[in-house]
């Protein structure tokens, strides 16, 4: 589910560009200066020409990340700390190119809590 306050966060922070050979895995880092009770993040993807979904929600709470109708054989993602996470696409293929966002939000009431998104993380597949 895509929140519905999204603020534009500058204090969440991605790489811009990520370059992988196919085959590869390529590994997204997400931090924030925001307190520690934002220790939820989602990850979404936009491929070029469709649009944005959510691949998977984390949480310090629990290690059982929701991936929805994602395959947990091609993503991956970790929560250890509030302020940081990861995200991995693996078994690069060109198919694979395209946005990827990570969010993070207070609760997990996406109706009220706003997620602050960072500036997205273009990955691209050669």
């Amino acid at each position: 589910c895509l929140p519905t306050g999204l603020v534009d966060g500058s204090d969440v922070t991605q790489p811009a560009l990520l370059w992988k050979v196919k085959g590869d895995n390529a590994t997204i880092d997400c931090n924030h200066t925001k307190d520690a009770t934002y220790y939820q993040m989602y990850w979404y993807r936009e491929l070029p020409g469709k649009t944005m979904e959510e691949v998977v929600f984390t949480t310090t709470v629990s290690k059982a990340h929701d991936f929805g109708t994602f395959s947990k054989e091609k993503y991956s993602a970790t929560k250890v700390q509030a302020e940081s996470g990861t995200f991995t696409v693996k078994n690069l293929e060109a198919a694979d190119t395209g946005l990827y966002f990570c969010a993070v939000s207070e609760h997990s009431d996406a109706d009220t809590d706003p997620a602050y998104f960072g500036p997205g993380t273009r990955l691209t597949v050669l």
